[in-house]
């Protein structure tokens, strides 16, 4: 029976070109032969097979489902989906993206009915302590299972036991008749673009070329070869566009251009070199290159190709990448909506410049780059080509699996049109609770909800929405206007651990969830850190078209008023609200204005974001004001010798706001022979070098008081002096180029001109009438 079904379902998707799902529910044992009987029915080689799951021992290829992301940028006739022990959401993902047109996905889970209340190791890590297992709920599971017993393409057999038959629930049929009826859909491929005329990339690049789409997206990153230019190709998820990225990317390195390509990780950008390792390879083989020496130029390194003519196809990490991209010819950002701008504005120092995205998908979808960084891309130095592709490239556009996946695991989740929110008033929304039981039982809401956290951070993953709809120490909070979701926020509560699972963290044990405590633990050497109950801002996003107004204050005010303090035994009230994100300048104020303070900022940069992601407080309790009031002090210590060392790259603007945000107290307690040295060099003949230390401890105080009040009021260029020559010790003479002072003579007046109010306002009496000296000679 299972072998029929299976039968038919491939004979159905390979003449629609599309792919089918196959739900063996039941047990896992029996799930396990039903499959093999499946995959045997298909008639396709075990190579041609990937089987993901807990356990080994099978004669497919086997991927842990940790470890899915192996799926990613490969193509495969068949995967089969162990849901069992560990049904891991994002392993979902990769699965459905790996299987090929005419390809059968098959899942095996337990019986349906039964499949929301059972509880597997992926529960087990939403689990954060204090919560247990049985806080857990089946909300992501159950309407998981509504859409596989309602869409189009899903067949699910209801697998028996040794006294009972299996049942065929559904046969996922459509009845589509697409290749009978002369539609195209069948192969994009069967005549493959030609290359059009004038084009000065290999004829081998069209020819590899499987759509129109994707040649148009390989003839705009011709323009790639003249400086100056840059490319925006933007697609969903299975179109092509880092393939298309591979093969202008070897055109380019064959014709001895150094080619720069960078992607949140390697993985992502993998299709990128496979592409360009293929043309390299053949063109070398075809002219005269030498097949030999073109396998070398392929295989020496994964992330190094080389060509006979001098080029490379190179891989660099983000932060690096945009710090080298002036040294390449052309730069590739692959996958660049999911990089933060401040990172992408570092690639518009290549020659040339390319980026692709992905419109909708886990692998990245910020709006970051479509909303705000495509106007600072627009207002450069740089001619702008714009490709967009549609047309899928291993299955038919209207493949009913993919519009499942879309649906199941919100790939295609967005926020509402801008034309549904532009009147919205900050004043006239509605502060609600997005209760979990209510997002599941309302599609719209739950699309615009889940899509203004996708536009919130660089990744956000299938694994992201099982969390919200699951996760007993999440909650969510949104601003409604219209019946438009126009803010969310994404809040964990943390913290309130037992003495036990404090010690434990503090010795070193990893504890799930609870990010801040486990910071102020483990990192900051605090065992108590964790008593206090905390309310973390996870994520928080305003719709795009309502940037600026207002709305996220609102959001967080409103949050405060409902979570504040509250006695010892009530289950909602905090000691504290917290938020960890990558450190901007922007940030830093908007935080710092909503009454958060710095406690931390990390030693290294993110790897993808390449900021340094900084930690604040909002204490609501006496509990909450105790851990800001000793870790803000140690804060201030640990910047007074850091900023010199671990910190001596960050950015100066960060720097002065992270800061200005810490309400550490700024005590300045320096000696008669400090003072001399310090008056002296502000209006004397003294020399900053005689008492870097005063100077120093001066230098924290006046960045930490700010402008305001009592402040000093230097000027931002005062402030970056401040920083980048006396507290991270930077050369003068790049320190007066990066401020653009005219003379290295003119920046050391600058700083001692700097120290003047400075002394005015932290001086000692003493310190008073040393200057008054040089002032009356």
């Amino acid at each position: 029976m299972i072998a029929g079904v299976a039968r038919d379902l491939r004979a159905e998707a390979e003449r629609t070109n599309e792919r089918r799902v196959l739900v063996l529910a039941g047990d896992r044992d029996r799930a396990l032969d039903a499959a093999y009987d499946a995959v045997e029915a298909l008639g396709v080689g075990d190579g041609d097979v990937s089987l993901v799951s807990t356990q080994e021992g099978f004669r497919f290829e086997e991927v842990r489902p940790r470890n899915a992301d192996e799926l990613l940028g490969r193509t495969r006739e068949a995967v089969v989906l162990d849901c069992h022990e560990q049904f891991v959401p994002n392993a979902l993902g990769r699965a459905v993206g790996a299987v090929d047109g005419g390809g059968l996905l098959v899942l095996l889970t337990p019986a349906l009915d039964e499949w929301p209340a059972t509880r597997d190791r992926f529960d087990d890590s939403l689990a954060v302590p204090p919560y247990g297992i049985e806080d857990v709920t089946g909300r992501f599971r159950e309407r998981l299972v509504a859409t596989l017993r309602t869409h189009p393409g899903i067949a699910v057999v209801a697998l028996g036991d040794e006294a009972a038959e299996d049942i065929v629930e559904r046969d996922g049929l459509t009845g589509d008749q697409t290749a009978e009826r002369g539609d195209d859909a069948v192969d994009a491929a069967a005549d493959p673009p030609s290359a059009p005329p004038a084009a000065t990339f290999p004829v081998g690049a069209y020819g590899a070329c499987l759509t129109d789409d994707q040649a148009r997206a390989v003839r705009a990153f011709e323009s790639l070869a003249d400086p100056g230019s840059a490319v925006v190709v933007e697609s969903d998820r299975g179109r092509g566009k880092s393939s298309a990225a591979g093969l202008a990317a070897g055109s380019l390195a064959l014709a001895g251009r150094d080619v720069l390509v960078t992607a949140p990780a390697f993985r992502n950008a993998a299709e990128v070199f496979a592409r360009a390792r293929e043309l390299i390879g053949s063109e070398t083989d075809g002219n005269g290159g030498g097949g030999d020496e073109g396998d070398r130029a392929g295989d020496a390194d994964e992330r190094d190709l080389r060509t006979p003519a001098g080029g490379r196809v190179r891989f660099l990490p983000p932060a690096a990448a945009a710090e080298a991209a002036a040294e390449a010819d052309a730069v590739v950002v692959d996958e660049a909506a999911a990089l933060p701008v401040r990172l992408l504005e570092g690639f518009l120092d290549a020659p040339a410049v390319a980026f692709c995205t992905t419109v909708h998908g886990y692998e990245g979808a910020g709006r970051g780059f479509s909303v705000r960084f495509r106007e600072r891309l627009l207002g450069s130095r740089f001619a702008v080509s714009d490709v967009r592709l549609d047309e899928p490239i291993r299955y038919a556009r209207n493949d009913p699996v993919e519009a499942w996946a879309s649906r199941a695991i919100l790939l295609d989740a967005r926020p509402a049109v801008d034309a549904a929110v532009s009147g919205a008033s900050v004043d006239e929304a509605t502060y609600r609770a997005l209760d979990p039981d209510d997002l599941l039982a309302d599609e719209t809401l739950l699309g615009e909800a889940f899509g203004l956290l996708v536009a919130a951070h660089y990744r956000t993953e299938p694994n992201d929405l099982a969390r919200l709809l699951d996760a007993p120490n999440l909650v969510a909070r949104a601003l409604v206007a219209d019946g438009r979701v126009v803010a969310v926020a994404l809040l964990a509560r943390e913290g309130g651990l037992d003495a036990e699972t404090r010690r434990g963290m503090y010795e070193g044990e990893r504890v799930r969830g609870n990010m801040v405590p486990d910071v102020l633990t483990s990192q900051l050497r605090d065992e108590a850190a964790a008593a206090p109950r905390g309310l973390r801002t996870v994520r928080i996003a305003t719709h795009h078209a309502l940037r600026d107004a207002g709305f996220g204050s609102r959001l967080l005010d409103e949050v405060h008023a409902e979570f504040v303090g509250g006695d010892e035994g009530d289950a909602d009230g905090v000691d504290y609200f917290s938020v960890g994100y990558g450190a901007t300048p922007r940030l830093l104020r908007f935080w710092r204005r909503a009454g958060y303070r710095t406690v931390h900022l990390s030693t290294s940069r993110n790897d993808a974001s390449g900021e340094y992601s900084a930690i604040m407080l909002r204490p609501e309790t006496d509990a909450g004001r105790d851990l800001l009031d000793r870790h803000a002090i140690a804060f201030r210590d640990r910047e007074r010798d850091g900023l010199s060392d671990a910190h001596r790259d960050v950015d100066p603007d960060v720097v002065r706001g992270a800061l200005r945000a810490c309400s550490g107290p700024t005590p300045v307690d320096l000696t008669e022979t400090e003072w001399r040295s310090v008056v002296g060099a502000s209006v004397g003949p003294g020399m900053y070098d005689t008492a870097p230390g005063a100077f120093r401890d001066l230098a924290l105080a006046t960045l930490i008081e700010g402008s305001g009040g009592d402040g000093v009021g230097l000027d931002d260029r005062e402030e970056r002096l401040l920083v980048r020559k006396v507290l991270q010790g930077r050369p003068w003479e790049e320190v007066a180029n990066e401020l653009e002072f005219v003379s290295t003579s003119a920046c050391m007046r600058a700083l001692g001109d700097a120290f003047v109010p400075i002394v005015e306002r932290y001086g000692t009496e003493f310190a008073r009438e040393e200057r008054e000296r040089f002032i009356n000679r």
